[in-house]
């Protein structure tokens, strides 16, 4: 697998004057987004509430790869939101405006403004499955130990 692919990107009216995502060290995993809304109208989080923030961003995935929404660790970690279907899924077949579906689960309002960094995204292969029906399955060690099985 090569380091890069191309990944075509389309900015929509909305997004005019807003950068493209873009890494921020040389190691990133994720691209920022940055919410397109109007600067005439900062979108207003209030605690436990959710909004869709547009980015006013489409893009053409090469097949096989998928585009991850996940969460900014600074915006979790310091106000309490987050990606609330964290990650999102963005498919290679997608070609729709991407949103970004944020929660507050902080204490108090938070307000996003156009052109903040809201989200990141992550482009990852995809391995689609091939489910096959069986009668068992292979024993392991843990088995059907779930939640909590192997520690606090």
């Amino acid at each position: 697998m090569s380091d890069t692919i191309a990944v075509e990107i389309k900015q929509l009216p909305h997004a005019e004057g807003l950068p493209l995502p873009a890494y921020q060290s040389a190691h990133a995993a994720g691209l920022d987004l940055c919410a397109a809304n109007s600067a005439d109208a900062p979108l207003l989080l209030a605690p436990g509430s959710y909004v869709l923030v547009p980015t006013g961003l489409t893009i053409a995935l090469p097949e096989n790869y998928e585009a991850q929404v996940r969460p900014r660790s600074g915006l979790a970690a310091k106000h309490g939101v987050t990606v609330l279907n964290a990650p999102g899924t963005i498919d290679a077949d997608y070609r729709g405006e991407i949103g970004v579906l944020l929660i507050n689960h902080g204490d108090a309002p938070f307000t996003i403004r156009r052109g903040e960094r809201i989200a990141q995204m992550v482009i990852a292969p995809v391995v689609r499955a091939e489910l096959i029906g069986v009668e068992t399955l292979s024993e392991t060690a843990r088995g059907v130990g779930g939640f909590g099985s192997t520690g606090r």
